[in-house]
């Protein structure tokens, strides 16, 4: 098993301080090694590729790195690297499509559930402030070529949801979780 994978956030309405991130996105791209998930070899990930909006002034800039430092993939691999690129979503009927500069395309739909309807997925395991909530979808295409990859998939998972979250939120799941890591290592926490 390898895990491979992105995510991209588009910030509607949002701020980092006083700094307005307003119609700006941020994506992360990642690799687990192979034979393991992407929980038990973080911190080794093969690569953790960070892709921030090239709208964003210098300020945005260092505001979007901040936000996709904590939320994304902070601290997952040795291998990282920050490119500034166009990040774009369309959603023309069911089909969502999102490019990530030159280096990465998703194309993705939602499912029917079995009684109608699109599944909702609700606290899954690993569950932050972020993921706590969504709605199941299928991949029509997904493309990426960096990090010495390239990849061409279709029908994989897509994942699609909303929230609104703020920095309370996190600083409460980031103690909690350190104390659920510690616990697992045998380690008194902090």
């Amino acid at each position: 098993m390898t895990c491979s994978g992105g995510q991209v956030l588009f910030i509607e309405e949002g701020n980092y301080g006083k700094v307005r991130l307003d119609g700006l996105a941020v994506a992360g791209m990642a690799q687990s090694p192979a034979g393991q998930s992407m929980m038990e070899s973080y911190g080794n990930w093969k690569f953790a590729y960070l892709y921030v909006d090239d709208k964003a002034n210098p300020d945005q800039r260092k505001a979007l790195e901040a936000i996709a430092g904590a939320v994304l993939q902070p601290g997952a691999s040795k291998k990282t690297e920050i490119r500034y690129v166009p990040i774009t979503r369309k959603i023309e009927g069911k089909e969502h499509q999102i490019t990530i500069g030159q280096y990465g395309t998703f194309h993705g739909h939602l499912i029917e559930g079995g009684m109608g309807g699109t599944p909702k997925i609700v606290n899954p395991p690993g569950a932050d402030p972020i993921h706590h909530e969504y709605w199941q979808g299928q991949t029509s295409k997904m493309t990426y070529n960096d990090a010495e990859q390239n990849w061409s998939w279709d029908n994989s998972n897509y994942m699609f949801g909303t929230f609104t979250v703020d920095n309370v939120q996190y600083e409460k799941f980031t103690a909690g979780l350190a104390q659920k890591m510690a616990e697992m290592k045998g380690q008194k926490t902090p």
